[in-house]
């Protein structure tokens, strides 16, 4: 999983950071998304799939990551 998100869409809504804290955070002078880890650990997928499906601005997006055979 690779995590991107576009500071410029957020609205501040803070659920991303509610959902999967080890994930995202807020910036302090104005809420914008953090992004913590771009490659999470699969025990936090599910929280982040929920957190895309929260964002109200659609501020992050979730791709497959292609690992190599060798």
């Amino acid at each position: 999983m690779e995590i991107t998100v576009d500071e410029d869409k957020c609205v501040a809504s803070g659920q991303c950071v509610m959902t999967v804290p080890e994930v995202f955070d807020q910036r302090d002078e104005d809420g914008v998304v953090i992004l913590l880890d771009a490659q999470p650990p699969v025990a936090f997928h599910n929280g982040v799939h929920a957190a895309v499906a929260l964002c109200p601005a659609a501020a992050i997006r979730v791709a497959a990551v292609r690992r190599s055979l060798g």
